[in-house]
């Protein structure tokens, strides 16, 4: 289904009964990357996946503010638009973190668990990697977007950072990814508009919320992006090593990710 939340066009998947369970995905991907985890949980949790805005199906305006502060705003005016009971269960991964993340600090009374799977930043110290740098700098990144209207350039910038997904995987990514202007646009500005600096302050909050509200970390130590030294930085009741997957954990494992969360949020 479609809701309108905050000037966007949201697409949110649902599924399942029982305590309410948000997952926020990243990029390149959509809600489609955890319906093999959801399916494996629907018999137990309620289950609520949206794609972003500007990201899948969803649309978002040209000025949509991607600062940490309207991230929040724009997760919880989900949450009340969808009627999502609270407290909840709150999933990320990736671009996911800062939306969930940011909502968790600004209305902690508002989860119950948190679940971090796979690599996530939230710390102010946090270097990009080469290829943000990349899509950060002027005219480079608009290029290097613009390349990404053929599958072939798109399947040859992600298979050297994700070797555990074949070729049929992002065959099935690319139309609700790159192959979309509008997420071409939204990914530019992703990048472009987070900052390492952005997160001081942020990140202490995050940290002092884990004390109180039980997290799990699961974390691929082969991720590409960010090392795996971070995973163990955000004060979690659990934290969890794959030595063999890496930045798209949940789409590598899903089976092992569910099991986990289905005995952590029990």
């Amino acid at each position: 289904m479609y809701l309108p939340v905050d000037g966007a066009n949201i697409y949110l998947t649902e599924a399942g009964t029982g305590s309410s369970t948000l997952f926020l995905h990243g990029v390149p991907d959509s809600a489609e990357m955890w319906q093999p985890i959801i399916r494996l949980m629907q018999g137990r949790y309620h289950c609520y996946a949206p794609d972003l805005p500007g990201l899948g199906r969803s649309t978002a305006p040209g000025d949509f503010a991607l600062t940490l502060g309207h991230m929040a705003s724009f997760t919880d005016a989900l949450v009340d638009r969808a009627g999502i009971a609270t407290p909840l269960n709150l999933v990320v991964t990736d671009f996911g973190a800062p939306y969930g993340l940011s909502w968790a600090v600004t209305h902690p009374e508002k989860v119950r668990r948190m679940a971090l799977v796979g690599g996530v930043n939230f710390f102010s110290d946090y270097q990009w990697h080469r290829n943000a740098q990349l899509v950060r700098r002027p005219i480079v990144g608009e290029l290097g977007m613009a390349m990404m209207r053929s599958y072939a350039m798109f399947a040859r910038s992600m298979n050297p950072n994700s070797q555990l997904l074949d070729d049929a995987h992002w065959r099935a990514v690319y139309p609700l990814s790159f192959a979309k202007p509008s997420v071409r646009r939204m990914t530019l500005r992703l990048y472009r508009s987070l900052n390492p600096q952005d997160f001081a302050g942020w990140e202490d909050k995050l940290v002092a919320l884990t004390h109180r509200v039980p997290t799990l970390v699961l974390w691929g130590d082969r991720d590409p992006f960010i090392a795996p030294s971070f995973a163990d930085r955000y004060g979690a009741a659990q934290v969890v090593h794959f030595s063999e997957y890496d930045h798209w954990l949940a789409i590598e494992a899903p089976e092992a990710v569910a099991d986990r969360l289905l005995a952590f949020f029990a």
